[in-house]
């Protein structure tokens, strides 16, 4: 009786702790938009940093979106959760991101009707470049950085580099979006759930050259794992409609939806997050967009999504030592150029 006592008391006294801690302070940027429209809740209630910690919300967009914006604010007041001490509406970046311990930067410029890649990426150019700045200047040093809007692995490039005072590992694209596409699609063709298929990986870019890679993956059926790839035992699937169903799948959305990813969009930056925070789990591995340090033949320095495992608060490191065959090379040299030629045309643009 004793020690289940000690243990009660034990685990209240962790759980008093953590909600008497200061809260965490999360910044989205365009907060009035639809993907942060589902990904504000999931902040507040306690899906990204667990059932026992306060969050502030600042939430920053353009000033013609103030109104829209203060409305997503009503709305959260009158959800009355508990775990929300405040939400700050601002079009102000200073401010936005003053002393924030998150960044999530959903906020970027959309792509056009005729617009080419390279007029994409010099519009985001400017956005990104004074996002790494003011982050720099206002927010905590350890302020963990996820950039999700597009072309997303070369926007964090571009703030990563400008945000010179911050450790370039704090800098993280989303990538699980697409891990968790290729995650479903392997669950269907098995037929067993999504959450029980792991270490699918995603290597390179957010956008259609990215190579979703199941070698290594395992799914569990009656209380036993095995590998996926056996088990599906078609390499022609595989390697070619499997992989292009990941690689489209954005596309396909907004073909049947007339508008992006939302809804999926936020449950990824809600698992990419809380697994940043918490640590990955035992045996499992995730993908996120990192800074290269030269593993697997990727250029040092590039934002690519690899394999990572994650310590709980947030140290990672790149997996190491899984094969590369020789489609796996093609497919990951692919995606390696193209996010190369975004390098070298951001970088060239802004004189880095």
């Amino acid at each position: 009786k004793r020690f289940w006592k000690d243990v009660f008391f034990f685990v209240f006294h962790l759980q008093v702790t953590s909600i008497m801690a200061d809260p965490i302070r999360v910044c989205v940027t365009g907060s009035a938009g639809q993907i942060a429209y589902s990904l504000l809740l999931r902040i507040a209630r306690g899906d990204m940093f667990g059932s026992d910690r306060r969050v502030v919300l600042h939430l920053l967009d353009l000033d013609f979106m103030m109104e829209s914006l203060q409305g997503v604010v009503l709305e959260l007041q009158d959800c009355a959760l508990p775990l929300l001490d405040t939400a700050i509406a601002t079009s102000n970046i200073a401010e936005a991101f003053k002393d924030i311990d998150v960044a999530i930067l959903v906020g970027a410029f959309p792509r056009k009707e005729g617009m080419l890649r390279k007029e994409l990426l010099e519009r985001n150019c400017g956005i990104f470049k004074t996002a790494g700045e003011m982050l720099a200047a206002h927010a905590k040093p350890t302020v963990k950085v996820l950039v999700v809007g597009n072309p997303a692995n070369t926007n964090c490039l571009i703030a990563q580099r400008t945000a010179s005072s911050i450790p370039a590992k704090n800098f993280t694209c989303l990538t699980r979006l697409d891990q968790n596409r290729a995650q479903a699609q392997v669950a269907l063709r098995l037929g067993v759930g999504a959450t029980d298929v792991r270490n699918v990986i995603i290597w390179g870019n957010h956008s259609s050259t990215q190579y979703p890679d199941v070698r290594f993956a395992e799914f569990k059926r009656n209380g036993q794992m095995s590998p996926v790839r056996p088990a599906i035992d078609n390499d022609e699937y595989l390697n070619g409609d499997f992989i292009k169903t990941v690689q489209q799948r954005g596309a396909a959305i907004i073909k049947a939806r007339k508008l992006s990813s939302a809804m999926s969009a936020a449950q990824a930056i809600v698992d990419h997050m809380r697994d940043w925070w918490f640590g990955t789990a035992e045996g499992c591995f995730t993908s996120m967009g990192i800074v290269s340090d030269g593993s697997y033949g990727i250029p040092e320095g590039l934002i690519y999504s690899m394999p990572v495992r994650i310590q709980p608060g947030g140290d990672y490191e790149i997996v190491k030592g899984l094969d590369i065959d020789a489609f796996s090379r093609r497919a990951m040299d692919d995606t390696c150029k193209e996010l190369c030629d975004e390098r070298d045309m951001a970088l060239g643009h802004l004189k880095l």
